[in-house]
């Protein structure tokens, strides 16, 4: 009898697991299919501010800032015909979109090459600069997150408490050129401009990396202050576990939950700050490729810039959501 009494366990158990695996399967798809209208929404918003824009890219290529009035008419419209630019908008916008769909993103207005070739030449530069930040900025935010919590002074805590936010309201331009001063003209440790070496990822990955961090130390100082005045906390004092053991291992597991959905939100305020901070730093990558194309009116490297980083973006954030599970296993996806 109890060998019968048993079998329908196994059952139960692989039909939630089954369960589990539609629901998530369900997530992903629904995420995927958001991610989507996300980027096709950022692609068509940049397209519209572009074309807003009082100039014509193809007489910028051709006069520059200087004067236009010499520029032969035929050569702009023959250029103008090249680029698909004397199509009306709408078509215009239908035929980017296509053949970026298909992984075709345009030429170049500015120098006649591969969209593609002129992005793959930088992407490596903001892709590692982007991720030093990133872990950087999150194992600082933690770290400022814990020490605010450790002493016993409310008056304390309530002074570090207010740091991070003070510090992750100052422009990051304003950060790399104090990073600069000290670091570099100062004490002459670290080199200020270029992209050659460790050494000179330095000082713009803590550029980009200390707003980062202040955002997420200020969510898990908050955090792990609320869990300390949970019912749990106070069963762990009453039994003479100390306040630093308390956090480190209880606490801080529940703060890390706030603290991971920050990642995905900072994804993009790296990729934004990147446009600075590269030109403070002068270093080559996605900031200085975007202000240069911006400022020519190369619709097809601004437009493959954007969708790349709106996909890095919505990919980030998914990944984030898929954490959440392995993170803390009260967590369900649905």
């Amino acid at each position: 009898m109890s060998a019968v009494a048993a079998a329908p366990r196994p059952a139960r158990q692989e039909r939630r697991a089954a369960a589990r695996s539609g629901a998530t399967t369900r997530y992903v798809l629904k995420r995927l299919a958001y991610s989507v209208l996300v980027v096709v929404a950022a692609y068509a918003i940049t397209f519209v501010l572009l074309w807003w824009l009082p100039s014509d890219p193809v007489r910028i290529m051709l006069g520059g800032t200087g004067d236009t009035g010499s520029i032969d008419p035929e050569l702009v419209a023959d250029l103008n015909a090249k680029y698909g630019l004397d199509q009306p908008l709408p078509v215009q916008f239908l035929t980017l979109l296509g053949h970026a769909l298909q992984g075709d993103l345009g030429t170049s207005i500015a120098d006649g090459r591969p969209v593609t070739e002129r992005i793959g030449q930088v992407l490596p530069h903001t892709l590692q600069l982007g991720v030093i930040a990133l872990v950087l900025g999150f194992v600082l935010g933690i770290l400022i997150g814990v020490l605010a919590n450790l002493p016993r002074s409310h008056r304390l805590r309530q002074i570090l408490f207010s740091v991070p936010p003070f510090v992750g309201s100052l422009p990051s331009f304003l950060l790399g050129l104090l990073l600069i001063q000290v670091f570099a003209y100062g004490l002459g440790l670290l080199p200020a401009v270029g992209n050659d070496g460790i050494d000179h990822l330095v000082l713009p990955a803590l550029a980009l990396a200390i707003p980062t961090s202040a955002g997420i130390a200020q969510v898990t100082a908050r955090s792990i202050d609320d869990s300390l005045r949970a019912p749990y906390a106070d069963y762990l004092r009453a039994k003479g576990i100390g306040r630093r053991r308390i956090i480190l291992r209880h606490s801080l597991r529940n703060a890390i939950i706030p603290a991971t959905t920050l990642i995905g939100l900072s994804v993009g305020s790296i990729l934004a700050g990147a446009v600075v901070t590269e030109t403070v730093f002068t270093r080559q990558g996605f900031g200085r490729l975007m202000q240069e194309s911006v400022t020519q009116q190369d619709i097809p490297v601004v437009q493959g810039i954007v969708l790349l980083c709106a996909v890095l973006y919505a990919l980030v954030n998914l990944i984030t959501d898929l954490v959440y599970p392995r993170i803390d296993p009260r967590v369900t996806l649905s």
